[in-house]
């Protein structure tokens, strides 16, 4: 069985999807008693246990080794509740507890998330041997930063095989509405409600110009490309991008909305952004497809169509 934690969270609950359709079972560790799991409901009990436990918690996530045969971890949660000593303090104790207790249950490989903003800017494409910054401009880059450190000097002192994913700007089913990112969850939503969009939602409270973009990733292809990562027969390195490859446009989002919605027209603002918030940078995947076998599935009208069908069924 796979431990995922988070694995009930945006991403979590995709790559738990891909897991199982893979053959695989899961267990997800949660904090939360409250829980949904709409891409896997009937799943619940038979290929997917779920147990409440925060891996902060040593002693009660030992015991889900005396629990369930755990051959795989995939550490996707993090403690980011607005205390920022409190969460420094845990998003590394987490980690540790989870890499102790691989070792207590013979695990043989653990995944990681990363971000791609542990990056800090740079010239397109990003690869995963560039240097990094020894800096943090938040919470999420600094734990991940950390992460990664760990990882590297652990996987060979204790010879369990680890791995972090720098996962790009991810979006889709169960994701956010509005993102102070990147605005296509809110240009997606207006379009099926039928509604202009909320200026006051969007990063920089401004409509996008059409040219600007950044690699975007369908959340679908995100769960494949780590459940690929997990599952790989060798992995040849410790850290891999997982994005789309590609700087994927405002305007691209505009066209499959209006394939998808006939009628629809997504107002932009023409052009190119004359000073971006976000330099336009794409991420060198070339790692993941040469390990795994893995390509993105979805381009950006299947991805728009896919997730207008998704938010139409859920609001009948």
């Amino acid at each position: 069985m796979i431990l995922l934690t988070g694995g009930l969270g945006f991403i979590g609950s995709h790559t738990t999807r891909a897991l199982l359709d893979r053959g695989e079972s899961c267990v997800l560790a949660q904090r939360r008693t409250e829980f949904e799991a709409p891409l896997f409901p009937d799943e619940i009990g038979t290929r997917v246990q779920i147990e409440q436990v925060d891996v902060t918690d040593r002693e009660a996530l030992f015991r889900l080794g005396d629990k369930h045969h755990i051959t795989g971890i995939v550490h996707l949660a993090g403690s980011f509740f607005g205390d920022p000593v409190a969460d420094a303090r845990a998003n590394p104790a987490g980690l540790l507890n989870l890499i102790d207790a691989a070792r207590g249950w013979g695990v043989e490989r653990i995944g990681v998330a990363s971000t791609i903003g542990v990056y800090g800017g740079g010239v397109s494409p990003l690869r995963e041997d560039q240097p990094l910054p020894l800096t943090a401009r938040h919470d999420i880059e600094a734990a991940k930063k950390i992460y990664e450190i760990l990882v590297s000097q652990l996987s060979a002192a204790t010879g369990i095989e680890m791995y972090c994913a720098r996962i790009g700007a991810i979006w889709g089913p169960l994701g956010r509405t509005a993102s102070r990112f990147f605005a296509v969850p809110q240009l997606i939503h207006a379009a099926v409600a039928g509604t202009p969009v909320d200026i006051s939602t969007l990063p920089g409270g401004a409509l996008p110009y059409e040219n600007d973009g950044m690699d975007l990733l369908y959340v679908r292809d995100c769960g494949r490309a780590l459940a690929s990562l997990q599952l790989a027969e060798r992995l040849e390195h410790g850290v891999y991008n997982v994005s789309g490859g590609r700087m994927t446009t405002y305007r691209e989002i505009a066209d499959g909305l209006a394939a998808t919605l006939p009628g629809h027209e997504t107002v932009l603002t023409p052009g190119d952004d004359p000073c971006p918030r976000f330099p336009a940078l794409w991420l060198d995947i070339s790692r993941l497809r040469h390990d795994t076998g893995y390509e993105p599935s979805y381009d950006a009208t299947r991805a728009v169509a896919d997730y207008v069908d998704w938010i139409q069924r859920r609001s009948k």
